[in-house]
């Protein structure tokens, strides 16, 4: 291959992989749009950001097989066409159901997307030069996630929220039209083995209706409704079934033995945990942005960028200082350290919270997630041995996923509870009796009758004004528990770290062995 058409086929996968990631983040800013274009609650909208992430998480343990089955031409081709196909679609949707099933579709197209599209780029470099890949496609990374919610603010605040979904339909016929003529096999192709179907079936039922419990439950009253009832046993069976099975097979979809390493087993619960923070805090921060303090999505999405932009500088020096030898352990508690003070300072955050306090304060969850994105990948596979590391880093890949899907599910429920606790606090506080209360109405009386309204009509309104201020003050109250809530997550499982040992294991070992 000359080098153009390397450097064009590098180009692409690349783009691919971003677009993957842009559609990760860009619904966030326009959740609330949908929600009321929709005429879905803001629950079931969260769904069209889990059920993407669910998606995932089934996909990516059998990306290695489907590649070798088809041919990774073909695979990566048929992904980016669903991809494409289910933009189209999820922009076209009418009900909010319609939208979260063909984004759950559009996240089995995009699963393949970011490792085929690693595995590509690390083949273009010689393996002296497997570090610049790796900078390339982690740069790459970053893009989309630091683009997403801007360019998601813009499309929502010029065209509509439909359009988020339609960009991406030209980036996935270039792609497609470019992998045709410019992609094609592994020297060493791999070997087609027999797929664990069973273990994928339990997998999938098991995360689907645990998810649908963790969403739902609250809304339903929880066992008090036979269906959550049902499936929580569902989701019990499942899961222990799926864990007794890969267990005991000898080409498990997930290769549960690696976790008899204990640093991969710590590093498994601290990936989990940061998948929890880093998709539950960027799912709630433009809601509150938009919903009570009125920004724009714009605004919002602008608002992410300059963290985003920091990221990708903290992503180079972690690799750097990797390299140098410092060992992945330090720089994982750097990252917690900054997670947790960008959850405590967004817990004592007020109504009146300007776009460059939060803008600040996001900072620090964008420098924590670049401590924690490589890092975490490297702690997890350092203990174990060379044959035993793609699997030790896909299941690190997975739980992941699998924080963020249930993370946005516990903080939703998370969010009721504290809401009807909120509101019970707020409302026995306005009486009659209150002094403070009976004039708040009154000027509010005397304001609408200024405005032409009769004096019940006025009165009416005034009541309406001031539970709309009690809603907002509730929903701010409960969201700032719900940060709270999440730092105390990174506080409690930090202290894992003190019971890793590495092993000193070249960086660039790891790196290509990650893909």
């Amino acid at each position: 291959m000359t080098p153009l058409r390397k450097n064009l086929l590098i180009v692409t996968v690349l783009l691919a992989a971003v677009m993957e990631l842009i559609d990760a983040t860009i619904v966030n800013v326009a959740l609330s749009h949908m929600s009321g274009n929709l005429g879905a609650t803001l629950e079931d909208t969260s769904w069209v950001v889990t059920s993407y992430s669910i998606a995932n998480v089934i996909i990516i343990p059998i990306t290695s097989f489907l590649t070798a089955k088809f041919g990774r031409r073909n695979y990566y081709i048929t992904s980016i066409l669903i991809f494409t196909i289910c933009s189209i679609m999820c922009g076209s949707a009418t009900d909010i159901w319609t939208l979260v099933f063909f984004r759950f579709v559009q996240g089995l197209g995009g699963g393949a997307l970011l490792s085929v599209s690693q595995a590509v780029i690390f083949e273009q470099f010689p393996r002296e030069k497997q570090a610049t890949a790796g900078a390339i496609f982690g740069i790459g990374v970053f893009i989309g996630p630091t683009i997403g919610p801007t360019l998601g603010g813009y499309i929502v605040d010029h065209y509509s929220w439909p359009w988020i979904f339609f960009v991406n339909v030209p980036v996935g016929i270039l792609a497609i039209i470019s992998c045709y003529k410019l992609l094609t096999e592994p020297a060493i192709k791999p070997v087609v083995k027999k797929i664990d179907w069973t273990g994928i079936l339990l997998l999938a039922v098991g995360i689907g209706t645990l998810q649908t419990v963790l969403e739902r439950g609250e809304t339903e009253d929880w066992f008090a409704t036979a269906y959550i009832a049902w499936f929580t046993v569902i989701a019990v069976v499942s899961l222990t079934a799926f864990v007794i099975w890969e267990l005991k097979i000898s080409n498990p979809v997930v290769d549960l033995g690696v976790l008899r390493s204990k640093t991969l087993s710590i590093a498994a619960v601290l990936t989990f945990i940061t998948g929890v923070g880093l998709y539950s805090s960027i799912f709630i921060t433009p809601v509150i942005a938009q919903r009570l303090l009125g920004f724009t999505p714009l605004q919002t999405g602008l608002m992410m960028l300059p963290g985003a932009l920091l990221a990708v500088l903290a992503l180079v020096f972690s690799g750097k200082i990797m390299q140098r030898g410092l060992s992945p352990v330090f720089i994982v508690a750097a990252g917690y350290i900054s997670f947790i003070y960008f959850n405590w300072h967004m817990a004592h955050m007020s109504l009146d919270a300007s776009e460059g306090y939060i803008s600040t304060t996001l900072i620090f969850r964008s420098v924590g997630m670049a401590f924690l994105a490589v890092p975490l990948t490297t702690l997890a596979v350092s203990s174990l041995q060379p044959k035993d590391i793609p699997q030790g880093a896909a299941l690190n890949n997975m739980m992941r996923q699998l924080g963020g899907s249930f993370g946005i599910a516990v903080i939703n429920t998370y969010y009721t509870r504290r809401t009807a606790v909120h509101r019970t606090d707020l409302v026995s506080n306005i009486t009659i009796e209150n002094p403070e209360v009976t004039e708040r109405i009154n000027n509010a009386v005397h304001y609408f009758q200024s405005k032409g309204a009769g004096f019940f009509e006025a009165k009416a309104q005034a009541i309406g004004l001031l539970n709309a201020q009690v809603v907002k003050q509730t929903s701010m109250l409960s969201y700032l528990d719900a940060f709270f809530f999440l730092g105390g997550l990174f506080v409690i499982t930090m202290p894992l770290l003190l019971f890793v040992r590495t092993k000193k294991r070249a960086m660039a070992n790891v790196v290509i062995s990650d893909h």
